[in-house]
């Protein structure tokens, strides 16, 4: 085993062994919560679905070991052909009519997961480079603002969900960089003035950007609860979802007796967590993937603090943060502390794109931790 880590597996051995884990425990939920999928479209037949999963995932795992052995510096330099790639391709999602919902996809993927990764590198890079320059408010809104509202702009018509992450994540990397409280507080008034203006527009030109309503009716129904109009529409799938949660309790009713996966439209995606929990309970199913993402977040604050570059130390954190608050996201969901916003569990619900920007992200991470420290040291760390 350790020779394996040594030779294929560099890096930090806990967050390898921890997207292992991932992996299994999406194999386990996966082949359980498609079965509307298989009845619906394959006659019964789950095996296609797991099949087609495990092959993604295998194709994710392959990624991270061939990804993870390039230096740092040779993304720092790719991000800035990926920041260009990504605003072509999101302005062709809103520009070439789409045969999905929402308008987020283009032929067959999602560019907002390329965006993701290539907005987070590029941030990480232009913090280090013009780390001596970040009182300038000039160089602030040039050099790091501009990119962060172009992406997030062109997002956010089609995924609003996607863009506040987006933006929430970029805000929280600009925090733990030289930018001054101020000039921060001044970027957040800016941009919330301006998602106002833009739901004033929504309202008033609804042909222009039509998500806006969906978006609005989703805050309602999730803050008004049961005296909402037309809550029981509107709460369904959260509704459904706690229920499988309660239903799970404690100890779970075990694999693939899920009494709700059939009930959730996208039980194997956006609320996979309650099929988990349910059927694996909130001690072994809930506070596991918790405590598993958690030591995550732990492990990357430790790379990015040792780290010897600084544009190590913001890949580092920015990448592995923004898995994590995605699935704290998508966990709040299920649970009803937040509204529907569609985004999946990392390296847990079925997907192909998302699962293999999520593999690379982690390979990223991996990069950092293997050119910078020696698996002892981070052994010492934890």
């Amino acid at each position: 085993m350790n020779n394996i880590f040594s030779k294929y597996l560099t890096g930090d051995k806990v967050i390898w062994v921890i997207t292992i884990l991932l992996s299994l425990f999406s194999l386990l939920i996966v082949y359980s919560s498609t079965s509307q999928l298989s009845y619906k479209f394959r006659g019964g037949n789950t095996e296609a679905y797991i099949l087609k999963h495990a092959l993604i995932l295998g194709a994710g795992f392959l990624i991270m070991v061939y990804v993870h052995k390039f230096k740092i510096n040779y993304f720092s330099r790719l991000s800035q052909i990926g920041i260009v790639v990504s605003v072509i391709l999101l302005l062709l999602v809103l520009l070439l009519p789409s045969e999905k919902d929402a308008q987020r996809w283009l032929f067959g993927f999602q560019p907002s997961d390329i965006a993701k990764i290539s907005l987070i590198v590029y941030l990480a890079r232009q913090l280090s480079v013009y780390k001596d320059q970040l009182k300038s408010f000039k160089v602030i809104a040039i050099k790091i603002m501009l990119p962060i509202a172009l992406i997030c702009g062109l997002i956010l018509p089609a995924d609003l969900s996607t863009a506040l992450m987006l933006f929430a994540i970029s805000m929280v990397l600009v925090f733990i960089s030289s930018v001054s409280l101020t000039h921060i507080g001044a970027i957040l008034g800016s941009a919330i003035i301006g998602f106002c203006l833009l739901l004033l527009l929504g309202t008033a030109l609804p042909n222009l950007l039509p998500r806006v309503s969906t978006w609005k009716s989703r805050i309602a129904a999730f803050a008004g609860g049961d005296e909402a109009e037309n809550a029981a529409d509107k709460n369904y799938q959260t509704d459904i979802a706690k229920a499988g949660i309660a239903n799970g309790g404690l100890q779970g009713t075990g694999p693939s007796k899920s009494r709700v996966k059939n009930l959730l439209p996208s039980a194997w995606a956006d609320f996979i967590f309650a099929i988990f929990i349910e059927e694996y309970g909130s001690i072994l199913g809930g506070l596991t993937l918790i405590l598993l993402y958690l030591i995550i977040l732990y492990r990357v604050i430790i790379i990015a603090k040792n780290s010897k570059s600084d544009f190590g130390s913001y890949l580092a954190f920015g990448l592995g943060f923004s898995i994590v608050f995605q699935a704290f996201l998508n966990m709040g969901v299920s649970v009803n502390l937040l509204p529907v916003t569609g985004q999946p569990l990392p390296m847990i619900s079925m997907g192909g794109t998302s699962i293999l920007f999520t593999s690379i992200a982690f390979a990223l991470i991996l990069s950092v931790s293997k050119d910078v420290f020696n698996d002892k040291n981070l052994a010492n760390e934890s």
